[in-house]
């Protein structure tokens, strides 16, 4: 049971369910309506239905069905590849793996068609997957190709070793360098954000320097300390310097979807040990087209 205080006065029913419920998307609440599985007294809701504050609502979860991910021939830069591991550059819109809203067209769908006997690495739904990047970030990510080496990559990653950097493109004019070091935990209202305003929370640790500059935006080169969800996009938009087209995190001057459809976030590169051999490796990844084309709107000035 769901209980809306007097504060929740005048909110839609669809978007206060929302915050009360982060792991369902308003899509999902709102076909979860439709379909009479929320209630109010025992009587269906509609998702416009306006609160007055004191409701006590029912929502019926049905049991998630977990499909097997099918192999599918789906275009895979691979960026290096041996018996142990392979790196991919990921392209923007494509999600990691399986979950609700994408059963098909992942990157775990086009992994299962090239790569022979990776299906149960790590689990059905995410095999092989050492670490993540959002749907619309860019960039590289590494893939084991068995247990051993995906305990070895997790047990990296936990201890810090592999150096990460991404690039951004910024609303403003950051300074030259600098770190962010703050909290990281759930935004406490605005339940798909993160936010490093917290008392409590997982230390978040973010380096970054300016590369190039532009009239109203940059470049910024960032070095991840640690890896928290959101982190390069929370401590940019939380410092004043939102991610260009950053829906989430941005505001009414970085959301250009005219400039770029996604936002400016790419994982430029990688530096590991090899979790068989220790042989050190480093790879980067192109800027995409979408963000070269970005820049030369943006038109460089002189720093």
């Amino acid at each position: 049971m769901i209980r809306a205080t007097a504060d929740d006065a005048g909110v839609r029913a669809d978007r206060f369910l929302a915050t009360q419920l982060p792991a369902l998307s308003r899509a999902r609440l709102q076909a979860l309506i439709e379909q009479g599985q929320v209630t109010l007294d025992g009587a269906p809701i509609k998702a416009s239905l306006r609160l007055r504050g004191g409701e006590a609502f029912e929502v019926a979860l049905p049991p998630p069905v977990e499909a097997t991910p099918r192999p599918e021939a789906l275009p895979l830069s691979v960026v290096f590849q041996d018996r142990d591991l392979l790196v991919v550059d990921k392209a923007a819109g494509m999600v990691v793996h399986p979950g609700a809203g994408h059963s098909s067209g992942t990157l775990v769908n086009a992994l299962l068609h090239h790569v022979r006997d990776l299906g149960g690495v790590g689990g059905e739904l995410r095999p092989g997957i050492v670490h993540r990047l959002d749907k619309d970030t860019s960039g590289l990510l590494i893939i084991a190709k068995h247990e051993v080496a995906l305990r070895a990559l997790q047990a990296a990653f936990k201890a810090r070793e592999v150096e990460k950097t991404y690039v951004a493109l910024v609303q403003g004019a950051p300074p030259d360098s600098g770190t962010f070091r703050t909290l990281h935990a759930r935004h406490p209202t605005q339940r798909l954000r993160f936010t490093g305003k917290t008392k409590r929370g997982k230390e978040a640790v973010t380096h970054f320097h300016t590369v190039k500059r532009f009239a109203d935006a940059a470049r910024v080169e960032v070095q991840l300390e640690t890896g928290r969800t959101h982190q390069i996009r929370m401590h940019f938009a939380e410092a004043g310097f939102p991610l260009l087209s950053d829906a989430l995190y941005g505001t009414r001057a970085s959301r250009r979807p005219q400039l770029i459809g996604r936002q400016a976030l790419h994982a430029w590169k990688l530096a590991f040990a090899h979790p068989r051999t220790g042989k050190a490796l480093a790879f980067t990844a192109p800027l995409p087209a979408d963000w070269r084309a970005a820049e030369r709107s943006l038109g460089a000035t002189p720093r």
